[in-house]
């Protein structure tokens, strides 16, 4: 006999019939266009565990790691905090993009090792969450998401489908990578709340540990890379090398300079809120939260818009996103305060979302298929290192008084932006680097448009 039907019972097959239904759209989207056959999807689904660690490690260090330093009276501690936590990675960085030209076999390991590691890590500071050892830790985890970025960038071409670009999978990624970053780190909050900081680095763990496994299913032939031809800045005698080009060179440019906006961003703000509200750890997070929240917002734009343009004038698009940026820090510098500091966010998300699917369309555009996956590696060690830049200055700077921050961030993007427009006229404000810009030019060819 059939049981009998109650409220709680029709209740609970509606929500499981909800759940599948929205289990199988998910599994289509992350399909789609031959995803599942080029070996896509499994670097979605590795992508996004990615962005749930670090969303899970943000939360669960939010009251040591980035506001270790905010009310601390003596500029030798915030110093220490920033050789701690920022500028190691400025050092390791570099090394990075040559690596991946190196790395002929291995990349799949490559990127699991990424996540293995940020699981012990988050094992030690569950374990260390008083102790000195948590500052080098949260360090390590730092490098390793990052050096996951650039290897993620290099072997994005490799699994590629056919019906679609370069801009549209990047995209993609980033807007799948944004929603995972936004349920698992609300889960973080979840357990923080029930267990406390070091039950939410023990969840941080186990999500590594899956993402080391989905790494492990990324399709074997991402380590081929026969016939690859490293990408550089400019023309080399040493061995075969791709130049990538002014248009790839003003992108570069560009994109650096807004993400020293939001790495600044990041930081500074944490800072001031912290300082703001001693005594409130909830209308701390509350408060960092709208501008988290207002950013996510404007990355999902900036991807959404990016994927459906046309690209024939990058350049235009990419001066353009760092216009708008400015103008927000401008304004956030004229009429200080969170509301401000949430329009920032919002436009400086949605800059940097757009710069770099520009970025994207513009190597795929102009570099031989060979060399793209060595370019996309070098230029997302780039923008990591203009993001650690934006990062120190948030921290530098005076955290007591809210326009002096933003002002001279808006300065520094601008005089980059100024930069940025004047070597896509072949010149430079950096007479070293002419030469580079030059020399680096590829043959003029027609135009072509890439969606």
């Amino acid at each position: 006999m059939p049981r009998k039907l109650t409220v709680t019972r029709v209740a609970a097959l509606r929500s499981r019939q909800l759940t599948q239904n929205g289990i199988r759209a998910f599994h289509r989207a992350a399909s789609a266009d031959g995803a599942d056959r080029s070996g896509l999807t499994a670097l979605t689904y590795a992508t996004m565990m990615t962005y749930a660690v670090d969303a899970a490690v943000a939360v669960a260090l939010a009251n040591t790691l980035f506001f270790a330093a905010a009310t601390a009276e003596s500029k030798a501690n915030v110093a220490l905090y920033l050789v701690i936590t920022v500028a190691p990675f400025a050092v390791v960085a570099p090394v990075i993009g040559p690596l991946l030209d190196r790395l002929q076999r291995g990349r799949r390991a490559a990127l699991a090792v990424s996540f293995a590691g940020r699981a012990v890590l988050a094992v030690v500071m569950a374990f260390s969450y008083d102790t000195w050892l948590l500052y080098p830790a949260a360090l390590g985890m730092l490098v390793l998401s990052k050096s996951f970025s650039v290897l993620k960038a290099a072997v994005t071409p490799r699994v590629l489908p056919p019906s679609i670009t370069l801009v549209t999978t990047n995209s993609r990624l980033t807007t799948f990578g944004l929603v995972a970053g936004g349920v698992f780190g609300a889960g973080a909050a979840g357990v923080a709340s029930l267990t406390g900081s070091p039950g939410a680095l023990l969840y941080t763990a186990a999500l590594s540990v899956v993402g080391t496994v989905l790494c492990l299913r990324i399709p074997r032939w991402v380590e081929s890379t026969a016939g690859e031809v490293p990408a550089v800045l400019r023309t080399t005698k040493r061995g075969r090398r791709s130049p990538m080009g002014r248009p790839v060179v003003v992108a570069l440019w560009g994109n650096g300079a807004i993400r020293v906006l939001t790495g600044f961003l990041t930081l500074f703000v944490a800072f001031v809120v912290k300082g703001q509200t001693e005594a409130d750890p909830a209308r701390q997070l509350f408060l960092i939260g709208i501008v988290g929240a207002a950013a996510g917002v404007g990355s999902f734009a900036g991807n959404a818009v990016g994927s459906r343009r046309r690209f024939a004038r990058t350049d235009r698009i990419v001066i353009g996103c760092i216009a708008a940026a400015v103008a927000a820090a401008v304004v956030a510098a004229v009429l200080p305060g969170i509301a401000t500091a949430a329009l920032v966010g919002l436009v400086g998300a949605s800059a940097s979302a757009l710069a770099k699917v520009s970025l994207d369309a513009v190597i795929q555009r102009d570099l031989p298929e060979e060399s793209r996956a060595s370019a996309f590696g070098r230029s997302e060690t780039v923008l990591q290192l203009a993001w650690v830049f934006g990062g120190a200055l948030g921290v530098l700077l005076p955290h007591t008084t809210f326009w002096i921050g933003f002002a001279v961030v808006a300065a520094v993007v601008a005089l980059a932006g100024v930069q940025t427009a004047l070597v896509s006229r072949g010149r430079s404000l950096l007479p070293f680097l002419g030469h580079r810009v030059r020399s680096s030019a590829l043959p003029t060819t027609p135009a072509r448009t890439v969606r």
